[in-house]
Formats: C-alpha cells, structure tokens, sequence
C-alpha cells in the first residue's frame, strides 16, 4: 500500500504563531485566558488548560488586571475596547491575513460600499471581520444565500473568508454580480488554505481512501473534507486514532492524508 502525505498538512502560520505565544506566557504569572478556544483541537487545548491558561467566551469574563490572548481568527474592535476600559492586557495572535482584511473593510465601509462576506456567519472570523464594518456586512456561505440578496445600489466590497473554497467564493462573487452593478473582489482567502485545498484535491484523485485529519469544530478542516469526498469516494474524518473507522488496508492500493490547520503534526 502507498501512502501519501500531504506537505501542506498540519499547523499554518496563524496557528502555529498563536500557540507559541500562548506558551511564551505560560510562566509570566497573572490570570491569563484566551478569547475563545486558541484552535479547534481539544487535545491542544485541554494541553493549555492544564498549563494554567484558561477559556472565557466574553470578555466581560475577564478578570481586571488581566491578560487576554486573542486567537487567530480576530475579535471585533468592541473586544479591545472593552478590554481598555478594564485594564485588561490584549495580547493579540490575530493572524496577519485577518488583520488585512479587517482594516479593508473598515476602509471600503468608510468609502461608502456596501460590505459582502463570503463565509459562515456563525464563525468566529467572519463575526470579527464583520465588526471592522460595524456589523453591516451582507453574509453569504453558499451562492445559493447570495442569490437571496435584495438588489443593491451603489458599489460593493466582496471579502472571504480565510477558509472559502476558491470554487464557492467564485460562485457567490457571480451571484453578487447579479445584484450589484459595481462589484469590488477582493480575493482574501489565505494562500496557505489554497495550497493546501489544491494539493487535498491532486492527492483524492489518485487515493483508494482519503484521511482528513482534524476536529469538525474546524472550518478549513471540513472545507478540506469537502473537497476530498467530491474526488474520492471513501474519505473519513478523524481528529483522532479512536474516530477512525474499521478499514481492510489489504483493499487499498494508495491511501492519501491531509489535515486541518488546527491539527499538530505528532497526530
């Protein structure tokens, strides 16, 4: 049986950078607690609670005096606000690609258009991305969703997010077209999603199985999911060895893995 492993499997940049500067704190003393969970891996995280750093969903949760980290995905700009008024200290892993698009919202906003965000309303990116805008961002997952936009005067600004499948971006961008007579493309889906989205879909065609390592909780983890059932029939998900299914391996001439962004090498 060969095995094929994907080099663009495991941590990317924006995760890896906000685990280490979890652990860099660790030891700096004070109540410290990350706005959300860090990364959608339990076992990474139960590994950061048992190291003293906690988990608060608000940041009214926040002790004062102390120290929040914000994860990769970003917060709204009422979080640091909030934070100020409370002395609490933001240290902030914001991933560098999330942070582009919150500042060309807020400027294309400001330009007067109409702000469009392809992606999962209910994710806690697109949530922050949506409150650079004020939260008045229009918000689509499927182009199906744009399509049930009202039409739309004047000019619009279309963001993704991080993690949208080039092929559903294109397709929401067509919608928008429909309803909008000036639209403004911003292509902001991070580049390590793509390769690593492009190189899930060359190893599917040629796998017998396909294993997408990574929590279901993940949005990029369940794109790359996505993708690989389209072009490979028997593709399962596991975040780990228990959540994998019974499989012959005497069937299976080429088994492919990738994995999520959240999903650290040693799994």
């Amino acid at each position: 049986m060969e095995i094929i492993l994907a080099k663009t499997a495991g941590f990317c940049f924006g995760v890896n950078n906000a685990i280490k500067i979890a652990e860099d704190l660790q030891n700096s003393g004070g109540v410290i607690n990350t706005m959300g969970p860090l990364i959608h891996n339990d076992q990474v995280v139960n590994e950061l609670k048992e190291k003293g750093i906690g988990i608060i969903s608000d940041i009214g949760e926040a002790p004062e005096g102390s120290k929040v980290i914000i994860r990769a995905h970003g917060v709204a700009p009422e979080i640091y606000e909030e934070a100020e008024k409370r002395n609490i200290e933001i240290i902030d892993a914001t991933c560098p690609y999330v942070k582009k698009i919150h500042k060309l919202v807020r400027n294309m906003r400001e330009d007067g258009c109409t702000i469009v965000i392809a992606g999962d309303r209910n994710h806690p990116e697109v949530k922050g991305v949506n409150g650079w805008c004020g939260n008045s961002a229009l918000i689509a997952n499927t182009p199906e969703e744009a399509d049930a936009f009202a039409p739309i005067d004047g000019k619009c600004c279309l963001v993704a997010q991080t993690t949208m499948t080039r092929e559903r971006f294109d397709g929401i961008y067509d919608k928008l077209k429909e309803k909008c007579k000036s639209v403004v493309k911003f292509d902001t889906i991070c580049s390590a999603t793509s390769s690593r989205q492009e190189e899930a879909e060359r190893i599917a065609r040629i796998s017998d199985v396909m294993l997408v390592i990574g929590s279901r909780k993940s949005s990029n983890t369940q794109k790359l999911f996505e993708i690989c059932s389209k072009y490979c029939k028997k593709t399962y998900l596991a975040e780990t060895y228990g959540d994998l299914p019974p499989i012959n391996i005497k069937e299976i001439q080429t088994l492919g893995i990738t994995a999520g962004a959240s999903t650290p090498e040693r799994t």
